[in-house]
């Protein structure tokens, strides 16, 4: 599958650290009481679901890995980027750029961006993938196949593209340790 290398020489940029939210999220996991929290904090458990920002997405997918140069991140390549990332409230748009127009994985790039969300997120978000306008030779059609729910519910029943994606994912998440 992975046979044909579409890109040979990639651009590689350097990345960011992880978001405020991400800073903010781990320290609030960290073992140790910072001076100014008390232990008998107590937390808040109402029903209210927890907003997810633009910020919150793009930490769950910058750290998948290229399915043609694995050793190299969707961010590093600057296929996806935080202002590429777009949330409504019931809405999750994501556009990518694939590293050369004539990209033969950019149906797995997407596929894979599609899988980490579903995955991570609450079933209340309807997630759309777009590959950003102009950026494609076959842009439509790369756009018709990730956003068509049974053409995504073939391609996952099929164990050795299943198996691309989940190489794809393995890392996703790690970002920054």
């Amino acid at each position: 599958m992975a046979s044909e290398v579409f890109n040979p020489n990639p651009t590689i940029i350097t990345t960011v650290g992880p978001t405020a939210r991400k800073r903010a999220a781990q320290a609030r996991h960290s073992l140790w009481l910072s001076d100014d929290e008390d232990s008998t904090t107590t937390y808040d458990s109402d029903d209210e679901p927890e907003p997810i920002d633009a910020d919150e997405v793009f930490d769950l997918i910058r750290s998948i890995s290229d399915p043609e140069h694995r050793s190299m991140t969707l961010e590093q390549l600057a296929v996806v980027s935080a202002p590429q990332v777009t949330v409504a409230p019931s809405r999750i748009l994501v556009e990518f750029t694939p590293t050369v127009p004539h990209c033969g994985m950019s149906t797995l790039i997407g596929l894979s961006i599609r899988v980490r969300l579903l995955r991570a997120l609450p079933t209340r978000f309807k997630v759309d993938i777009r590959v950003k306008p102009g950026s494609h030779q076959s842009e439509h059609a790369v756009n018709k196949q990730l956003n068509d729910k049974e053409r995504v519910a073939a391609a996952l029943e099929n164990p050795a593209l299943v198996e691309v994606l989940e190489t794809c994912l393995q890392n996703a998440g790690r970002h920054g340790l």
